[in-house]
């Protein structure tokens, strides 16, 4: 049998104190919030949708493009020497926003107008958030004003 001191003994070392207990999660987040601050999930965020924002804006850009091929270098009648917002939908009232129906009209080429990631905060009513504007020489540039982290997303041809 073992005596009561001994007892003793061996019951005080079994487990974990409260203190070490503490300093174990003290690591654990200090480690946790070096991870998350390494990964910065904002940025990567803002990254994913900025590269959203270019494949929308080159994909607006060929559909012009083909359309002005097709057509003998006219581009569609909507696009102006003034910058303006691309309208998203055709047949709802545009006002003030470029109309790129023609370019969707019986889905030759494109199904839809692309709308900006963020659209909610970004777009005005019946907007996509992409900009169009063609210059004196029918250069065409489609632009994201909304894009983020400083970033400038424009394609001109």
């Amino acid at each position: 049998m073992l005596s009561t001191t001994k007892r003793a003994t061996l019951y005080k070392q079994q487990g974990f104190t409260l203190l070490e207990m503490l300093l174990v999660v003290a690591i654990i987040a200090v480690l946790a919030a070096i991870v998350i601050v390494a990964i910065n999930p904002t940025k990567q965020l803002g990254d994913t949708r900025n590269a959203q924002r270019s494949h929308d804006v080159t994909t607006i850009l060929d559909a012009v493009y083909q359309y002005a091929i097709d057509n003998n270098n006219g581009v569609p009648s909507g696009i102006t020497t003034t910058d303006q917002e691309i309208c998203a939908t055709t047949g709802v009232p545009c006002a003030g926003l470029a109309d790129l129906g023609a370019i969707t009209a019986n889905s030759k080429y494109l199904v839809a107008i692309p709308t900006d990631p963020q659209c909610a905060a970004v777009c005005s009513i019946s907007g996509t958030g992409y900009h169009i504007i063609k210059n004196t020489d029918n250069r065409v540039t489609v632009s994201a004003p909304a894009a983020e982290a400083g970033k400038t997303i424009s394609v001109t041809r």
